[in-house]
């Protein structure tokens, strides 16, 4: 069967002080058309990773709003999970790719899902891989279909893509967190563009004063009175956890007390994370002062934060990254980032706030050794960025995003958003990159085969300036 999965109640307007009042009105105004609409989201996991992160808190704002929201989890082995990291490793640009046997286990344990799809909703939302097959083997079912697709698949492993691309056909719409991450002539023909956000009122990212972080730190053994590098991620080759430690080794031989903790989660869907978790074990077992913490070993939301407002430093330095939404929890609380250019990682750290971007282990480490020097610059760094994420990548707003395109899906002509900090929908004017509804004097202005494209951000423009072709694919994709 697929899992329900529980979720608490909450209620929008104590988002009001976070994201503002303007913000929460909007989403209450945006919701009026579609009370009453049967939302399901499908993904692989309930705990473990962004998305389960982001549906925990989203479902019960879209039930506050009058929407018929449910969250569930498809079953699967350890074979199936293995299975659905090598699909999305190979979407990433990984070239292992998939063989014969496991596209059978894939496709049968797809079956046994599908067969337990009893209930009728008006929006279905399918999460990455995992549960992509669904719509095909299930039929729309008087539903429109979305997929949601949290990977950066700009450069997909050919095979791959082209067994997944009649399965993506069928698909009403498919919505990725960059302009760039769309796969090269990939369907569905619409294809739109929602960067993520963090809930700043989770366990995860509420405030912790000083004291708090302090003492939790103390109880699981850290060091308080030494400085502390701190990456959280889930252990993955693609986030670089060895780099990392190459990184720390480095600065260490220059500052001697530093400290390094790897905080990672542990997900139903990554069979391969304990791999890596062996890997870094091996790696760090000479050194005391490099830390290993897991979800499995009491490390929860509370101790994360606690990390995150506490650490000196959050180093991000992925490889290949979907968002990195860890950046924003660390800028959101006021500590400076070293992170590697990576898929969203650069629209987060936007126009030289926020922190640095690297790209490689000795940048990392040099970056690293800027901040530790001087504490006052490196957080006054860190909250030039915090108003951006106010802006840009809080719920609130990624709520509203997803309001407006299920209205258009449904033909409810959804009305305009009032706040510029928005994803642009069916046709609107968007910036190409980050997706970010454009007012009409935009700024950062560039020229491309004789057509003229607005951006939010200069930094939006540079990355654009640099491929311009991986935007254009969703760009001229937009809208119905």
């Amino acid at each position: 069967m697929l899992q329900n999965v529980a979720v608490g109640r909450s209620s929008l307007d104590t988002y009001r002080a976070s994201a503002g009042d303007e913000a929460v009105d909007e989403l209450r105004r945006l919701a009026r058309s579609l009370e009453g609409v049967r939302v399901l989201h499908l993904n692989a996991t309930a705990y473990g990773g962004g998305v389960a992160e982001i549906l925990r808190s989203e479902i019960p704002l879209l039930r506050d709003l009058g929407i018929v929201a449910r969250w569930k989890t498809i079953p699967g082995s350890n074979e199936f999970f293995s299975v659905t990291k090598a699909i999305h490793n190979a979407l990433q640009g990984g070239t292992r790719g998939v063989t014969p046997a496991e596209w059978e286990i894939y496709e049968r344990t797809s079956a046994q899902a599908a067969a337990n799809v009893e209930e009728s909703y008006d929006i279905v939302v399918v999460h990455d891989p995992q549960p992509l097959m669904l719509r095909h083997l299930v039929g729309p079912r008087d539903a429109v279909w979305i997929w949601r697709c949290h990977i950066d698949s700009s450069e997909p492993d050919p095979a791959v893509i082209a067994r997944l691309t009649p399965f993506l056909s069928e698909y009403d719409a498919a919505v990725y967190t960059l302009g760039s991450f769309a796969p090269p002539d990939a369907p569905p023909r619409r294809v739109e563009v929602i960067p993520p956000a963090i809930d700043p009122i989770s366990p995860k990212n509420i405030h912790l004063d000083d004291t708090l972080a302090t003492e939790v730190l103390d109880w699981i053994g850290v060091d308080v009175s030494r400085p502390l590098l701190v990456q959280v991620s889930r252990f993955d080759h693609w986030k670089d956890p060895l780099g990392v430690i190459a990184a720390y080794r480095i600065v260490k031989r220059r500052m001697p007390e530093v400290q390094l903790a790897l905080v990672g989660s542990m997900a139903l869907d990554d069979p391969q994370g304990w791999q890596v978790y062996r890997e870094i074990s091996t790696d760090a077992a000479d050194d005391p002062d490099i830390y290993l913490f897991t979800n499995l070993t009491g490390v929860g939301n509370i101790e994360v934060n606690a990390f995150q407002r506490h650490a000196d430093v959050v180093i991000q330095k992925s490889l290949r990254e979907g968002f990195g939404l860890v950046v924003t929890e660390a800028i959101w609380k006021g500590t400076p980032v070293v992170a590697g250019r990576a898929g969203g990682i650069p629209l987060q750290l936007a126009d030289g706030v926020g922190g640095y971007l690297v790209d490689d282990v000795e940048s990392c480490a040099e970056r690293v050794l800027d901040l530790l020097r001087d504490p006052a610059a490196a957080r006054s760094l860190a909250l030039a960025g915090r108003e951006q994420v106010r802006r840009r990548f809080l719920l609130p707003r990624l709520i509203g995003d997803e309001l407006r395109l299920y209205a258009d899906l449904l033909e409810q002509h959804p009305l305009p958003p009032r706040t510029p900090a928005a994803a642009a929908v069916s046709g609107e004017d968007r910036d190409p990159v980050c997706g970010m509804r454009l007012g009409p004097h935009a700024e950062h202005l560039l020229s491309h085969d004789g057509r003229q494209y607005r951006f939010c951000s200069a930094s939006c423009a540079r990355e654009f300036a640099e491929n311009p072709h991986l935007f254009l694919r969703t760009a001229l994709r937009g809208g119905r």
